[in-house]
C-alpha cells in the first residue's frame, strides 16, 4: 500500500508506527508517498544517533481535556490550556519546522472542534507526516473528516476485550474505540493500535496482537509506561525494558502485522509541545519531563545535547 511518510535525505518517518527508517537512497525533503512494504524492510534509524539540530519527530498535545480518566496518563492536567488563536499559531510554527513527523495527542484531541483545521495548517508546510493519537471514543463520527487531513491514526486499547479495557478506561470505551477503528479503516485511514505495557496488562499482549490482526490494522505498538503525569503514582506497574522486550520476543504475530516496543530508553530526549505552548523534553530513560521554553519559532525546538537532549 502506498501512503504518506516524512522524508529528509536517507531518513523516512512512518506516521503510523512513529519509527524513522534509513532508506538506501536519499529522498527529497518533505511529505512523500512511498510503498510501505518497502519502508518496513529498511533499518531503523535511532533518533539519538542522528546528527540533527532538531528532533526527528515530536508529539503535540494542544489540550489537557479528556473524556476518560486513565490512571497511566502522561499528561499534566494542571497545565493551562492555550486557546484557539494560540493553537493555530503553534500549528503554523510546526508547519515551518524541520521535523519529519508530528503526532497530535492530548488529552483527547478529537474533543477539539478545530482539529482538522490544525492538521491542514501543519501539513500545509509540506514537511512533516501527521498522525493523531486518540482513545477512539469520538473516532467513528470524525473518521471521514480526519481521513482528508491526516496520514495515520493511533488508537489506544488497554485490553483486547470490553472487560479488560473498560476496567481501565471506563464503561463503553472499548466498543466506541472498536467502532472508531472500523470507521477509520472504511474512510481509508492507516490505523495503528497501541497498548501501555504494565504488570496489569502484560498478560493481554498476545490477545492484543490477535485483535489487531482481526481488525485488519497495520500494527500494534506496545508502550512502556513512563513515570510522568498521573502514571508517576503507578511505579508498581512498571516493567523494566528488559522485561518488556522479553514479553514481546515471546509473542506470535502474523508477518504482515508490525509489532513495536517503545521502550523507556527509546523515549529518552523525546520532545513534546504541551497545552501550555511550551517545549518539553524527556530526561534520559524518560524518568521525568522538563519544560524548557515557550515555542515562539521553529528554532525553539533546537537540540543542544549530543544525546538529543536540551
Amino acid at each position: 500500500m502506498r501512503r504518506t511518510f516524512g522524508a529528509h535525505g536517507h531518513l523516512i518517518h512512518d506516521p503510523a508506527t512513529g519509527l524513522t527508517h534509513r532508506a538506501p537512497r536519499p529522498a527529497p525533503p518533505g511529505r512523500l508517498t512511498l510503498d510501505d512494504r518497502d519502508v518496513t524492510t529498511w533499518p531503523i534509524a535511532p533518533p539519538a544517533k542522528q546528527n540533527r539540530s532538531t528532533p526527528l519527530s515530536i508529539c503535540w498535545s494542544p489540550l489537557v481535556r479528556c473524556n476518560l480518566h486513565c490512571p497511566q496518563c502522561l499528561d499534566d492536567t494542571s497545565l493551562p490550556e492555550a486557546g484557539r488563536p494560540e493553537r493555530h499559531r503553534i500549528a503554523g510554527v510546526l508547519a515551518d519546522a524541520d521535523i519529519l513527523g508530528i503526532d497530535i495527542s492530548g488529552g483527547e484531541p478529537l474533543l477539539l472542534p478545530d482539529l482538522a483545521d490544525l492538521a491542514r495548517t501543519v501539513t500545509a508546510g509540506g514537511k512533516a507526516a501527521l498522525s493523531v493519537t486518540t482513545n477512539g471514543w469520538h473516532l467513528a463520527r470524525r473518521a471521514d473528516e480526519l481521513a482528508e487531513v491526516i496520514d495515520a491514526i493511533r488508537v489506544s486499547l488497554d485490553g483486547p476485550d470490553p472487560h479488560s479495557h473498560d476496567t481501565i478506561r471506563g464503561a463503553g470505551s472499548f466498543t466506541r474505540a472498536i467502532d472508531g477503528i472500523h470507521a477509520a479503516r472504511a474512510a481509508g485511514l492507516t490505523v495503528q493500535t497501541q497498548m501501555v505495557l504494565m504488570n496489569s496488562t502484560k498478560t493481554h499482549a498476545q490477545r492484543a496482537i490477535d485483535l489487531a490482526a482481526h481488525l485488519g490494522v497495520g500494527g500494534v505498538t506496545f508502550l512502556q509506561m513512563l513515570p510522568i503525569g498521573a502514571a508517576a503514582d503507578l511505579t508498581a506497574e512498571m516493567l523494566t525494558d528488559a522485561e518488556a522486550t522479553d514479553i514481546l520476543n515471546r509473542l506470535d504475530a502474523p508477518p504482515d502485522l508490525r509489532v513495536r516496543l517503545r521502550s523507556r530508553e527509546a523515549a529518552s530526549g523525546f520532545t513534546v509541545i504541551r497545552a501550555d505552548g511550551r517545549v518539553w523534553r524527556n530526561s534520559p530513560h524518560a524518568a521525568q519531563i522538563t519544560g524548557l521554553r515557550p515555542l515562539h519559532q521553529a528554532t525553539d525546538l533546537t537540540l543542544t545535547g549530543k544525546d538529543g537532549s536540551a
